[in-house]
Order: C-alpha cells, then sequence, then structure tokens
C-alpha cells in the first residue's frame, strides 16, 4: 500500500517510510481538494486545444511523452529548469530536428558562467572546443577581444560550442519556435535522469532516450534508426524538417487523474498553484463590455 502511494506522488516506490514519504502522508485532504481545483482550472485553458498526436512535458513530473492516435507511443523522464531559472508553460509546433547541433551560448549564461570562466583561464574556450563568432558569422581570435569590457547582453560577438561529448545538447535537439527560446534535447549528464528532482537546466528540457522519439517523430523509411545513428557519427550539424508539424504543450500539472483513475500528485516546484488557487477564491466581479 505504501509502495502504490509513493507512486502516486512521484516518489521511489520502494515501501520505505522515509522523511518524504512521511511529509506527502501527512499532507491534509483539504490540500490535495485544493490541487485538484487548481489543475481542473489548468485543464479548462488546454485540454480543449488538444488532439490526438501531440508531444507534452509536465514540468512538475519531469517526464515527457509522445502520444498518437491518443496512444502513448513513447515515454521518458526529463530535466527541466532550477527554480531561479523556469521552464515556461506554452504550446508550438514542433518543425524540425538537429542532429549534431551547436549551442549558441545564451546572454544569461554567458554573464553567469562562461565569461567569468574565459577571464579565469585562457585555455577555457578551446578546452571546451567553443568558438568566437562576429555578426556576419567568421571566426574571430578570442586574444583580440578585451573581456572584461562586456557581458552577455553586450557582448558584440556570438560564443559557439561545436558538436561533440561536450556539447550539452548532446546528439540531437527538437526545435518548436518559440518567445522563450525553449527545446528539447539530449544531454551527456545522463545520470541526472536517475535524480527523484530533476530540476537542473537553464530552462530547456533535456529528455533520455532521444533517438527513439526521433525515430517515431519522422516516421521515414529513409531516417531509420540506423540512418540517423550514422549521421550522428558524422559529427556534423544537420537539420532534418518533419513531414508534418507536432504540437508541443508543455504543461505544469500538479495533479491528474491517470488512465486506470488513480489521482497523482507532484510538489508545486515553481509555486505556481497559489497565484490561480487565489484568483479562484476571489469574489467574482463582472467586467462588462463598453459599447
Amino acid at each position: 500500500g505504501l509502495a502504490r502511494f509513493q507512486a502516486r506522488l512521484g516518489l521511489a516506490p520502494d515501501g520505505v517510510l522515509g522523511v518524504r514519504s512521511r511529509a506527502e502522508l501527512n499532507v491534509a485532504p483539504a490540500a490535495r481538494i485544493k490541487a485538484l481545483r487548481v489543475n481542473l482550472e489548468r485543464g479548462r485553458w488546454v485540454l480543449p486545444l488538444m488532439g490526438s498526436t501531440l508531444l507534452a512535458v509536465n514540468v512538475t513530473a519531469f517526464e515527457s511523452y509522445y502520444l498518437r492516435d491518443d496512444c502513448i507511443a513513447w515515454s521518458g523522464r526529463a530535466v527541466v529548469g532550477e527554480p531561479f531559472q523556469q521552464t515556461p508553460e506554452f504550446t508550438a509546433n514542433l518543425t524540425y530536428l538537429v542532429l549534431n547541433p551547436t549551442w549558441t551560448i545564451p546572454p544569461k549564461i554567458l554573464t553567469d558562467e562562461t565569461l567569468p570562466a574565459i577571464r579565469r583561464d585562457s585555455t577555457y574556450l578551446s578546452r571546451n572546443d567553443m568558438v568566437v563568432l562576429n555578426r556576419d558569422g567568421a571566426a574571430v581570435d578570442p586574444s583580440t577581444i578585451d573581456w572584461d569590457r562586456y557581458d552577455g547582453r553586450t557582448l558584440p560577438y556570438r560564443i559557439v560550442q561545436q558538436p561533440g561529448g561536450t556539447n550539452p545538447l548532446g546528439r540531437i535537439k527538437f526545435v518548436f519556435p518559440n518567445a522563450y527560446a525553449v527545446y528539447l534535447h539530449d544531454t551527456p549528464a545522463r545520470s541526472l535522469f536517475q535524480r527523484p528532482r530533476r530540476t537542473f537546466s537553464h530552462g530547456c528540457i533535456r529528455i533520455e532516450r532521444p533517438m527513439a522519439l526521433a525515430d517515431l517523430l519522422l516516421d521515414d523509411s529513409v531516417w531509420t534508426p540506423a540512418a540517423l545513428d550514422s549521421a550522428v557519427a558524422l559529427g556534423t550539424e544537420q537539420t532534418i524538417p518533419l513531414a508534418r508539424p507536432v504540437p508541443v504543450f508543455v504543461l505544469y500539472w500538479t495533479a491528474w487523474d491517470a488512465e486506470d483513475g488513480v489521482l497523482h500528485f507532484r510538489p508545486d516546484v515553481y509555486g505556481r498553484d497559489a497565484d490561480i488557487l487565489a484568483a479562484l477564491d476571489a469574489p467574482f466581479t463582472f467586467r462588462g463590455v463598453t459599447p
């Protein structure tokens, strides 16, 4: 019974009454009801938009799913954004994949991590297979740049990490253009998938078994698993468009009803439930339209 309860709460179902299991058992029924109300409201927002085929990520469960014709064709664990670099909620259309992706380092990571590392160690760029490019895409000698003059937003160059074993995007990324520059991708840090709470990224979503997902999405006699592996082995960046866009839903469900009718709950890792609950509890105010 305890193991079943742990599985419903996203805990390791080991049947051991540890600290986290005890804490979840002590959550009052009223709190669970509040979570259900909040997520019924979330469902009202997005469920009417969902078709029978889609790619979904549930941020709080650290899981991703590919549904084809209302059946789960693929699922896998996910790593999402840290609490101070949260993965947003949105929907977009997945339109292409990139094998052996390069990684253009975004401004915040430049400011917080990359530029300080370059100032400390002049070999940092070469050791991490990174190149500096100007606005025209031409390579720039890093030794000619006064790194102390810039932060991530004022730097007039792009720093791009080449494909390879140290690239944080791994072998493949899944691109669905959006205002947040968030996408799904592989990762060399696969040990993080074993952690129960997987909030380690800068906002993008790392997924396990990405090549299996790519094979299903492409559904192409040319792009077989062997062909994908061969293309990855070349080590060069390659873009593969999808024959049809696939809707992507990045969701934040802290409670849901599984197919077997069992309720599941997850921690509100980003603290987003309170605002929705407050809005639901607020007195109703009619705002008429001025003619």
